[in-house]
């Protein structure tokens, strides 16, 4: 029966590297979304030869071990071949690399399965195996190497290729106290402590080693793999909290003595107070995370070759972004059948060494892979451990298949009767250990790529979302007449964002690979990237095929490009804002804010931009709050108590942020008596529209493909502010016989500044839609805004 489930399970994971093998060759057609392109096929070099591989290793297994366990084998086969193509994916070099080695474990896999040696020949040379283990990682002190030029020198090597004596060391480690604990199980004739010095000695000399080598993650593993075999040899739980609190003091040690623990420690405690330095790893891991969401963002199509060391250390993360949860927890939920078969091995194994190996081998693969899958979710601290069958690096994968022929040989052994066990319990309690931190790693990988991601993938150091605008067109900002004032220029892989009328840029902002998102293009992102206004359907599909959104909408502003030049041009050199609305139905027809500066200019002035004392970035026209004490009370042409000012401006809107799709500051209150330029402005509407404080409108519609233009809502409700007649009241008092407006301008004064503002409305002789001017000036200047104000109202009558 064992050979007929390992077949078909080895089918269905040819079957599903197969079709990951096609995604990826045709995943350059999906980025770009056309099929005129170059497309991947080097992988499948790395597929055929595990697929002829695989087969062969699977013959010799059904040969030799016929009743071996039928998960184990398809399992790893599985983790190795999905780990060779996600390094095929993400560098090409590295890919050949695993490919050679990949063949070296499967052929030495193969031979020894081919002359199965009797096990208890391991547990005959323990001694002789670990110091040569041992001896061998000595050597990295004098000759050790990196591979990559820089870093601890773990490896030894020659003419290009490079082994890690630590892996294997692992294994031998297991195999010593395995041997050990079953030669000397404790008994009355044998106290506790001569039993256990050896062991300690010698795993203090291989810990000893390692932490001169200063490779602390594997330190860790050996820890784990002593504790485990340790306690299921004496069923003592209070060895499991011992362990703990070593490890806890070392890492508190570390914390304070070492400055490499203590960055990766900071890391994990606050990575997001060093996102730039010392949590650069694992900030970018969580956002790929993010990025994957549920279904990811297909084979080859993510971007996982942002995170450090994706090939290694962080392959779970790349595999994630671009499978998704779906993908992790696959991955996840095959690493489990691996151990649990595993440990199912150990219980039926028919001696007390064997048993002690396939435990020991568990605990090997199962620390190792939790410690690094946590890693990458931030569950631990960063280790730089490979994930067993599955990370770049020949010594790994080599060790991985070894301890994995060892657990096959001993699940061979079934048939024979297991041998005594009189307390089950540690195994149990190492299953819920060993399921606990499956689950914890299922969890957060959820709570990243999914209940997070939303908040994770709008961080500015997230350049995942640029990347994907350069291959999706995005959406226009068009104004009341369909005049561009932004869009984007270019073809798929090449797409820019320009900014056809730049002096918008503190209303409009921009959307920056490095500065991230501001104004309009922040507020009407999901519209410009097609994430919204487009059917769902749609927007699911074009994320299954291409792990993007559909082409992004236009948006039609309020803002007419005439009347907002003559508003610029007004302003000019002078530090303030002005808007300029219909007074009916609140559409904002201009809006400036000077200083100004060039978007199309971020890559050279963005770093000072944020340091200028100008504050160019700042839309005063909505974010700037200035004083009015003292402006409106002689606008309103009433005596009013304090009580019943404070009514009145709450009615006006003055002590409330206006409900717009705009980026808005708002810290007033009513004993502070400020104000920004569009509360005020849309007060001043109030006055010339019968009292009625109208409902601000900027994006006024979005082009959709099905629809065409479609109107978008005002975000809030017309309301009556004042009585008709007060409003006309305090217009009329501002009026001139031979101007069809009222205006008001004074100068407000707080405890550190002053500045000048100019009010102003259509009255009945004006020939158009009613409207409402506010300008503010960060100077004292009467002249100068009416002066302004005489430009806008000749612009806005032509």
């Amino acid at each position: 029966m064992a050979q007929p489930i390992q077949t078909r399970l080895l089918r269905w994971a040819g079957l599903f590297l197969c079709l990951y093998a096609l995604v990826l060759t045709l995943s350059p057609a999906a980025r770009e979304q056309t099929w005129n392109v170059d497309y991947r096929l080097s992988h499948w070099l790395g597929f055929f030869l595990w697929a002829a591989l695989t087969y062969g290793a699977q013959r010799a297994l059904r040969q030799r071990l016929p009743e071996s366990d039928p998960y184990l084998f398809p399992a790893a086969a599985l983790l190795s071949g999905w780990g060779l193509l996600s390094i095929w994916r993400l560098d090409e070099t590295f890919g050949i690399r695993q490919t050679i080695w990949l063949a070296v474990a499967l052929i030495i896999f193969t031979l020894a399965l081919r002359k199965i040696p009797n096990l208890q020949f391991l547990q005959k040379y323990k001694y002789l195996l670990l110091v040569s283990g041992l001896a061998l990682t000595a050597l990295t002190l004098i000759f050790g190497a990196n591979p990559m030029g820089a870093g601890p020198r773990l490896w030894l090597g020659c003419c290009g290729v490079y082994f890690q004596p630590s892996e294997p060391l692992k294994l031998l480690l297991v195999i010593y106290l395995s041997a050990y604990f079953a030669d000397h199980a404790p008994t009355q004739s044998l106290s506790r402590r001569a039993w256990l010095i050896p062991t300690l000695t010698l795993t203090g000399i291989t810990l000893a080693l390692l932490l001169v080598q200063r490779d602390l993650g594997t330190a860790s593993i050996f820890v784990a793999i002593f504790t485990v075999l340790l306690f299921v040899a004496t069923g003592k739980r209070r060895i499991l909290l011992g362990a703990g609190v070593f490890l806890l003091l070392a890492l508190m040690g570390g914390y304070f003595f070492t400055d490499i623990i203590r960055a990766r420690a900071q890391g994990w405690l606050n990575p997001w107070a060093d996102p730039a330095g010392n949590s650069f790893q694992i900030i970018q891991s969580i956002l790929a995370i993010a990025n994957g969401g549920l279904l990811g963002r297909g084979a080859g199509v993510g971007s996982p070759s942002l995170v450090p060391v994706a090939i290694s250390d962080f392959i779970f993360a790349a595999i994630a972004e671009e499978t998704g949860l779906l993908g992790a927890l696959g991955l996840l939920i095959t690493l489990s059948i691996l151990l649990m078969r595993g440990l199912r091995a150990a219980l039926r194994a028919p001696d007390r060494f064997r048993r002690s190996l396939a435990t020991g081998l568990v605990a090997y693969l199962g620390a190792q892979s939790l410690l690094i899958i946590g890693g990458n979710l931030r569950l631990f601290p960063l280790t730089g451990v490979t994930l067993p069958f599955v990370s770049y690096g020949g010594s790994s994968l080599l060790t991985s298949y070894l301890a994995l022929l060892i657990l096959l040989s001993i699940s061979q052994s079934e048939d024979e009767e297991p041998a005594p066990l009189n307390n089950p319990q540690p195994y149990s309690i190492l299953a819920g250990i060993l399921s606990a931190g499956i689950f914890a790693a299922a969890f957060t990988a959820a709570w990243w790529g999914i209940v997070r991601a939303p908040d994770l993938l709008n961080r500015t150091d997230n350049p995942r979302r640029a990347i994907a605008d350069r291959y999706v067109l995005r959406g226009s900002l068009l104004d009341s007449n369909n005049e561009p004032i932004t869009k984007t220029k270019g073809e798929s892989g090449t797409y820019k964002r320009i900014y056809v009328y730049p002096d918008l840029a503190p209303v409009t902002g921009y959307t920056h690979p490095v500065y991230g998102q501001a104004g309009l293009e922040a507020a009407l992102d999901d519209y410009l990237r097609g994430l919204a206004a487009n059917p769902a359907s749609l927007v699911w599909w074009h994320h299954l095929l291409y792990g993007a959104p559909p082409p992004g909408l236009d948006v039609r502003l309020s803002l007419n490009l005439e009347l907002q030049r003559a508003a610029d041009e007004a302003l000019g050199e002078h530090v303030g804002a002005l808007i300029l609305l219909n007074a009916q139905s609140g559409e904002i027809l201009a809006m400036a804010s000077h200083p100004t500066y060039d978007p199309n200019q971020l890559d050279e002035i963005g770093a000072s931009l944020s340091q200028e004392n100008s504050s160019p970035l700042v839309n005063r026209a909505a974010q700037g709050i200035y004083p009015i004490a003292g402006i409106l009370p002689a606008l309103l042409q009433s005596p009013l108590e304090d009580s019943q000012l404070t009514a009145q401006y709450r009615a006006l809107g003055l002590f409330e942020a206006p409900a717009l799709n705009l980026p808005l500051d708002f810290n007033s209150t009513p004993k502070q008596m400020n104000a920004s330029p569009l509360q005020v402005s849309l007060a001043a509407a109030a006055l010339t529209h019968d009292g009625i404080k109208p409902a601000p409108r900027l994006a006024l519609a979005v082009n959709t493909p099905t629809q065409g233009w479609v109107a978008l809502p005002a975000q809030a409700e017309p309301t009556q502010a004042l009585s008709p007649v007060i409003a006309r009241q305090a217009a009329a008092a501002w009026a001139t016989d031979e101007k069809p407006y009222w205006q008001y301008a004074a100068v407000a004064r707080s405890t550190n500044s002053a500045v000048t503002w100019l009010l102003a409305g259509t009255t009945s002789g004006w020939g158009g839609a009613p409207l409402a001017l506010v300008i503010v000036l960060e100077e004292e200047n009467l002249p100068l805004v009416q002066q302004m104000s005489a430009k806008i109202w000749s612009a806005s009558n032509r």
